[in-house]
């Protein structure tokens, strides 16, 4: 739309600039058209007067060196009808006073706007008058003198300018209207373009631009739908290499909480077991080694205590057999009874999550893991409030809400390109879902949805900052 305005504007202002030259030449050509006509009309006013001249003389026998002069009346309506409109002429023979003929200003034209006459006066200034002798042969007959009117010089190019302008401006408007109904035509398909590029952009794959067939809209239309469909095969090819990605990840958790159970726990067990004989056997013959293996013991136990957590956070096999509730619920208990938490998780579960797909139940709990950790590590909380949402209003849509009240950023950890944003967001592009975050009333609000049935995997960047 912006486009279409932008080229009636342009197309309006080449008029308007057309409009002004052509009344700028028009004024030239008036202007000189007025210059002519004095000149025409010195030339027949002289021709005349040069006839009734010789006809004096051969009629009244006047050719005595004292009366060479003949006394006529040239002040007629035959010498008036050679004068143009707007113009008068004088002539005086000599030895005698000047007269004026002036033909009338009636039939120039309507007079002149004020500000019209001050342009052209300043613009082209007085015109000069025109001097022609009655005869070469005999300079004492005197000279004509012909002079335009400056008002009626005004009154002309008025007239003249007043008349093109007026048939040029409706020209001009209607070619204006008519250019414009063209290039609206014309650029049409633009917005469906536009829109069908929005919805690219939204990662809705599906639309397509059938519409524009024609031209190079077409051509244009053509091109997006195949990026359309390039991208639509991307995206589900990315999809599923995500989730075989996320369930091999799953995997691999487990392989490794089997090892470190297996191994290192069996190895922290025994060092505790050698620790504690130790203890016993040296408390009769070295006090030193008692406490030596004494402090053993303590950092066996911290270390089972560490892996105790990372086992926690490995596993998934617990998900199969206790559920995603029964799971979050000791998610949120292990956090509240850590000696060095910082904050107190609030767990809240609306509706039945029974029933659900083991890969939703995985990534939900991944995400809210994730969520959690980065509250407690980063952030000022005292309380964080995880609540997960399956209600039939939802329309088959399953929602994670985590907020905290450490006064985050949100737009900061939007624009985050940590490991924990960016898992968060692939589980959720892969199954289709959004992520949102914002800012709550006193710190952020991160809020996933995952839907319930199949659907296209949405984009990479599906993140909304609200």
């Amino acid at each position: 739309m912006r486009l279409i305005v932008r080229l009636v504007l342009q197309l309006v202002g080449i008029t308007l600039v057309c409009l002004a030259l052509t009344a700028g030449w028009v004024m030239v050509d008036a202007h000189r058209a007025i210059e002519t006509e004095a000149t025409t009309s010195a030339e027949r006013v002289a021709h005349e007067l040069e006839n009734l001249y010789w006809h004096a003389i051969l009629w009244r026998g006047s050719m005595r060196r004292d009366n060479i002069l003949p006394r006529t009346d040239w002040e007629s309506l035959s010498t008036l009808k050679l004068v143009s409109p707007g113009v008068c002429v004088s002539y005086a023979p000599a030895g005698d006073e000047p007269r004026t003929l002036c033909s009338q200003l009636e039939g120039v034209g309507a007079a002149a706007p004020a500000w019209f006459s001050t342009a052209y006066q300043r613009v082209f200034g007085a015109h000069a008058p025109i001097v022609r002798p009655l005869t070469v042969r005999q300079p004492e007959t005197g000279a004509i003198v012909v002079k335009a009117d400056p008002d009626a010089a005004i009154r002309q190019a008025w007239r003249q300018i007043s008349i093109i302008v007026s048939v040029a401006a409706s020209m001009a408007i209607c070619m204006c209207a008519l250019a414009a109904l063209a290039i609206v035509h014309a650029l049409a398909p633009t917005r469906a373009i536009v829109e069908g590029l929005r919805q690219l952009e939204q990662g809705n794959y599906d639309s397509r631009l059938n519409s524009i067939r024609k031209g190079e809209f077409g051509l244009i239309a053509r091109a997006v739908n195949d990026l359309a469909e390039r991208l639509a095969q991307t995206t589900a090819e990315r999809a599923a290499l995500t989730k075989r990605l996320f369930e091999v990840q799953e995997e691999e958790r487990r392989a490794l909480a089997r090892d470190l159970h297996d191994e290192f726990g069996q190895c922290l067990t025994a060092t505790l077991a050698f620790a504690g004989s130790i203890e016993t056997a040296a408390a009769r013959i070295d006090p030193g080694v008692t406490e030596d293996a004494r402090a053993i013991a303590r950092v066996a136990k911290r270390m089972m205590t560490t892996l105790r957590d990372a086992l926690a956070r490995l596993r998934s096999q617990d998900l199969e057999e206790l559920g995603l509730e029964a799971c979050l619920v000791q998610l949120a208990a292990g956090w509240n009874v850590k000696a060095e938490r910082k904050a107190v998780v609030h767990l809240r579960v609306l509706g039945d999550l029974a029933g659900l797909p083991q890969a939703i139940s995985t990534n939900l709990f991944r995400i809210a893991q994730e969520c959690l950790t980065n509250a407690m590590r980063h952030g000022d909380s005292k309380n964080v409030y995880l609540c997960i949402e399956r209600a039939a209003s939802l329309d088959s849509v399953i929602a994670l809400t985590v907020e905290d009240d450490g006064g985050g950023d949100a737009s900061r950890l939007a624009a985050s390109s940590g490991h924990g944003i960016l898992g968060i967001r692939e589980r959720i592009a892969a199954f289709g879902g959004s992520l949102s975050i914002s800012d709550a009333a006193r710190g952020v609000r991160v809020v996933a949805r995952l839907p319930l049935i199949p659907v296209a995997p949405a984009p990479m960047r599906g993140l909304a900052l609200a």
